[in-house]
C-alpha cells in the first residue's frame, strides 16, 4: 500500500468532506472522559487521547440489536403460520476515526469470530459499510495499559487508513484499496517522500521504550499458566472481592457474548427477536432450564473469564482474547486487574516449582 502526507490543518477539511456521505464517528471529550461518538462538528474530533470508556465495538455489535421481526396469523383452515422479515439495523456507510492499535486488535478478533465458521450476516453487513481509520499510539494511555505485553502495540491489518503524527504532520498509511480511494477523494494529501518514510520509521522505533512491561511472563506462556493454576486458591480470593457487575466485560474490546430473546406485543401476533450484550460474570449467564447453573460461584465465573481471555480464544480463533487496553482494570470497583492476577499465579507457580 501507499504512504501519504496530510497536513494537520487539513484534517478538519477531510472530516467535513466526509460528513455529507458518511456517518463520521471518533473519540470526543465528554464529562467523564473520552468516548467514541458521532462527529457533528469536525472540531470535536481529538486524535490524541488516552483511551475511551467503551471501545468502538459498539459500531459493529450494538448493545441491543433487532435481528428480525415476525408476524403470526391463521389461514382459512385455522392453522397458524408465521412470516419473518430480517432487520439490518444501523447499517450505513460509516467512518470511524482514531482507533487505537489495541482496539484494532479487538476488531481483528471480532472478524475471526463473526466472519469465519458460522458467519454472522448482521455483523458482516455492518463491517462492510465501515471504514476503520487507526491512529498510531506513540505513548501509553496510563498505568493500566499493558499492550506491550499482549503484542498489540502495532496495528493489525484491519485498518483502511492509519495515521501517525510525525514532526507536525500526519503520515497516512493505506491498508486497503477502498481506504486509499476514500483518502484521495475526500482529503487533500500528497505522496510521502523518502525523508517522510525515514522519519516515520524513526518515530515508530523510538516509541517502544515509552511503554512498560507489566507481565512477568510472555503471552505465549499464558495458556499453560492458566491450565496449571485451574485449581488455584486465587480464584476463590478474587470471587470474594468481585461484585459480579459485568463492567469488565462490557468495556472489553474483545468480549462478544450476547443473549437472544423474543419480544411479543400484546396482540400476540407481532414481535421481534433481538440480541443484547451479555456477560459471563453475571449469575444468569450459565443458568439453564431446570435451574442448574454451570458456574454459580463468582470464583468460577472469574476463572472462566481469564481462561477465555488467555487460553480458549487462542485455541478457537488463534488470538489471545486480551489486548492489554486496561479498560477492565479502570472499570473494576473491586480493583481486580489482569496483570496483577497473572503475575500472582506466575509467582506462585515458580514457588511451587522450586519446592
Amino acid at each position: 500500500m501507499s504512504l501519504y502526507v496530510l497536513a494537520k490543518e487539513k484534517l478538519t477539511g477531510f472530516v467535513e468532506a466526509l460528513q455529507p456521505n458518511f456517518r463520521v464517528v471518533g473519540p470526543v471529550r465528554t464529562q467523564h472522559g473520552y468516548a467514541f461518538d458521532d462527529i457533528t462538528d469536525a472540531a470535536q474530533l481529538e486524535l490524541i487521547y488516552p483511551t475511551t470508556i467503551l471501545p468502538p465495538k459498539k459500531y459493529f455489535l450494538p448493545q441491543r440489536e433487532t435481528l428480525f421481526k415476525f408476524h403470526t396469523d391463521s389461514d382459512e383452515q385455522g392453522s397458524r403460520r408465521m412470516k419473518m422479515e430480517p432487520v439490518f439495523q444501523d447499517v450505513q456507510p460509516t467512518v470511524i476515526f482514531g482507533v487505537h492499535t489495541c482496539d484494532m486488535n479487538g476488531i481483528l478478533l471480532y472478524d475471526r469470530m463473526f466472519e469465519t465458521g458460522y458467519q454472522d450476516e448482521h455483523y458482516i453487513a455492518r463491517r462492510e459499510q465501515t471504514y476503520v481509520i487507526g491512529v498510531e499510539c506513540l505513548s501509553p494511555c496510563d498505568d493500566a495499559s499493558f499492550c506491550k505485553d499482549m503484542g498489540t502495540l502495532t496495528a493489525p491489518p484491519v485498518y483502511d487508513l492509519h495515521i501517525t503524527e510525525v514532526d507536525g504532520l500526519y503520515l497516512v498509511d493505506t491498508g486497503s484499496e477502498k481506504g486509499e480511494q476514500l483518502l484521495l477523494k475526500y482529503a487533500e494529501v500528497k505522496m510521502a517522500t523518502t525523508e517522510d518514510i525515514r522519519q516515520l520509521g524513526q518515530s515508530l522505533s523510538s516509541k517502544w521504550p515509552r511503554f512498560r512491561h507489566r507481565l512477568k511472563m510472555g503471552k505465549d506462556q499464558l495458556p499453560s499458566l492458566l491450565t496449571i493454576n485451574y485449581g488455584a486458591n486465587t480464584w476463590d480470593e478474587l470471587g470474594a472481592k468481585c461484585l459480579a457487575c459485568g463492567s469488565c466485560t462490557s468495556v472489553c474490546p474483545t468480549c462478544f457474548c450476547f443473549d437472544v430473546q423474543d419480544e411479543v406485543d400484546i396482540s400476540m401476533e407481532d414481535g421481534e427477536r433481538f440480541r443484547q450484550w451479555d456477560s459471563c460474570q453475571l449469575y444468569e449467564f450459565a443458568l439453564v432450564a431446570g435451574g442448574h447453573n454451570f458456574r454459580d460461584s463468582k470464583a468460577s465465573r472469574i476463572r472462566h473469564r481469564f481462561m477465555r481471555k488467555a487460553k480458549y480464544n487462542q485455541q478457537v480463533h488463534g488470538l489471545i482474547g486480551c489486548t492489554g487496553c486496561g479498560r477492565c482494570e479502570r472499570a473494576c470497583l473491586a480493583h481486580i486487574a489482569i496483570p496483577t492476577t497473572l503475575n500472582a499465579l506466575y509467582e506462585e507457580t515458580q514457588i511451587d516449582a522450586g519446592r
